[in-house]
């Protein structure tokens, strides 16, 4: 039954040509792919081949789209250009070894800007490809993490990243790669979904001297605010003329879309990938809980674009959560979304991150587990984005474990000391989340699921793919100062504490998270005789995407927690 469930689909706006037909990605076919909507309504697959795309960029000019692929997970993105008219692709990078990001088109639409790791593999140097012929001219070695993310007559807007939270926007001069810095600033301040404004500002998210990412105008460096100290502003689109603006905020998890200052109405859950038509309309990804990831119109009128298959299965059977919160060792309050009735066996669903924020949107695992008797609760624990700056760094460094004690917290709520079963299971930073709580709190687990999780910081930190590293020694602590700490929060020097069965999911190309972290704790367990079964899949990077391996792997979740999570 849960390959039924594995077969729901979504679908994400990738943009809109310049003629107003809308491109988006879906995993139709049982990988992500480029689809288009033409003018008299009909679905086209634009982008083929057996690795997906994991990102798209339409041209504000022609009837041209700049796709980017990686290779069995590895993340190290290659760019092509399709040709709508004919469906002709042709390569626009040709180093397997780099990573390549596009960023933004020229206002005229005859080169692109990108970002690229091709130098030295950790720095992103901007580089720009004339779209007729292929030739491409190194532009500015800004070093570090930068993306490009706007191009108009002022110039190339690129954002570089100290730290998950402190950045930097840049003017770039497009002919002599002369850079301008346009935020100067002390502390840690972050600049999001930023974009030129005609007379030369900038029209961005920020948090100068605030909790949260405000709606802001820079101009000399200086925001001035839209919108008040109280939510997260968290994506903003302008029209072709950047006159008329968008932008959604995230209340309490869900989101609100604000169009030329007005709220407009849309089904409660998450709204991303914003855009505005040639023609006035606005397009958007909807995604809610008990629904499809999907492509919509707000504007001039709300209504659907694709409705994405759901196994067959009754789309009104899917469960909403209800938002609740648990109080943790501190006093604090620390919210949580349940999904099915309370006091049923539950499993605690962990976001990756941290630097992140579950929020209800379509998983089909979860919908599986609710039709077959298991609660889920998904917390936001202290780290999480989404409900201010002191919130968010309530785990750093030496506060890590504090996160931990809010999961272990969440349990005893569930249950798990009064004889209720609960398990844990999460990805990424989830997964280690689930190795530390099945170590630090082991009294609390009955089973627990890591994918692609953290076991070993130190051994994390040194083998993370090099343009990472920085970013993540700003969350956890650095190699050079900090090692000591790294060791006692990491699982695998606690392996001896594990008391309940665990299951452990990697992919082999995975270059966030090696799969090393996986084969230290397996090996650890198995010389200590203790039963763990491991999934490792070849073709697979951070997470598990493939169709095939999803329909391989989740029935052996299911009959695992089956078996140990019995309702």
């Amino acid at each position: 039954m849960i390959q039924r469930y594995l077969q729901i689909r979504h679908a994400s706006l990738a943009g809109l040509l310049a003629d107003g037909r809308v491109a988006y990605l879906a995993d139709t076919t049982g990988l992500e792919q480029l689809w288009l909507i033409a003018g008299d309504g009909i679905h086209e697959q634009l982008s083929f081949g057996t690795e997906r795309v994991t990102a798209a960029l339409c041209s504000p000019t022609d009837p041209l789209i700049v796709i980017a692929r990686d290779a069995g997970g590895n993340e190290k993105h290659g760019l092509s250009a399709i040709d709508v008219p004919t469906g002709a692709e042709r390569a626009l990078t040709v180093n397997p070894a780099a990573m390549h990001v596009p960023g933004a088109f020229s206002p005229d639409g005859t080169q692109l800007a990108i970002t690229h790791t091709g130098r030295n593999g950790a720095d992103f140097d901007v580089a720009i490809i004339e779209l007729a012929t292929g030739a491409r001219r190194e532009l500015a070695q800004p070093g570090g993490w930068t993306r490009v993310i706007d191009w108009h007559d002022a110039g190339i807007l690129a954002l570089r990243a100290s730290t998950p939270f402190d950045h930097d926007l840049f003017l770039l001069d497009p002919v002599s790669g002369a850079s301008r810095h346009l935020t100067p600033h002390e502390g840690e301040v972050a600049y999001e979904s930023a974009h030129l404004l005609p007379d030369g500002g900038v029209l961005c998210a920020c948090d100068e001297g605030s909790e949260f990412m405000r709606l802001a105008e820079l101009r000399d460096g200086t925001p001035v605010f839209l919108t008040e100290d109280d939510v997260d502003v968290e994506s903003i689109a302008l029209d072709a003329a950047r006159a008329r603006r968008a932008y959604v905020v995230n209340r309490a998890g869900s989101s609100q879309l604000v169009c030329d200052g007005a709220i407009v109405e849309t089904p409660d859950g998450l709204v991303g990938g914003v855009a505005f038509g040639p023609h006035g309309e606005l397009a958007l990804t909807i995604a809610t809980a008990a629904d499809t990831s999907d492509v919509w119109n707000a504007a001039p009128e709300l209504h659907r674009r694709t409705r994405s298959a759901v196994g067959g299965l009754d789309r009104s059977a899917f469960v909403t959560p209800t938002l609740h919160e648990v109080e943790s060792f501190d006093g604090r309050r620390i919210p949580y979304f349940l999904f099915g009735e309370p006091g049923r066996p539950t499993m605690c669903w962990v976001h990756g991150g941290p630097e992140s924020q579950f929020r209800p949107q379509m998983a089909p695992v979860i919908q599986y587990l609710c039709a077959h008797g298991v609660t889920v609760a998904a917390p936001n624990v202290r780290g999480s984005t989404g409900y201010g700056r002191t919130f968010h760094h309530l785990d750093d460094v030496a506060k890590r474990l504090d996160s931990v004690a809010d999961l272990a917290a969440l349990g005893r709520e569930l249950g798990a000391e009064s004889g209720t079963p609960v398990g844990v299971m999460g990805g990424s930073y989830g997964g280690y989340m689930t190795m530390a709580a099945i170590t630090e709190h082991p009294e609390l687990w009955s089973c627990a699921v890591n994918t692609v999780g953290i076991v070993n910081f130190i051994t994390f930190l040194q083998n993370t793919s090099p343009y990472r590293r920085a970013l993540r020694e700003a969350e956890y602590g650095s190699l050079e100062h900090d090692l000591e700490l790294l060791a006692a929060i990491s699982p695998i020097h606690k392996i001896e504490r594990i008391r309940c069965p665990l299951m452990v999911i990697h992919g082999a190309n995975d270059p966030r998270v090696p799969v090393d972290e996986a084969e230290q704790v397996v090996e650890a367990l198995r010389l200590r005789g203790q039963p763990v079964e491991y999934l490792r899949y070849e073709d697979e990077g951070h997470g598990i995407t493939r169709l095939a391996n999803r329909l391989d792997c989740y029935p052996r979740v299911v009959a695992f927690l089956e078996e140990h999570l019995p309702c």
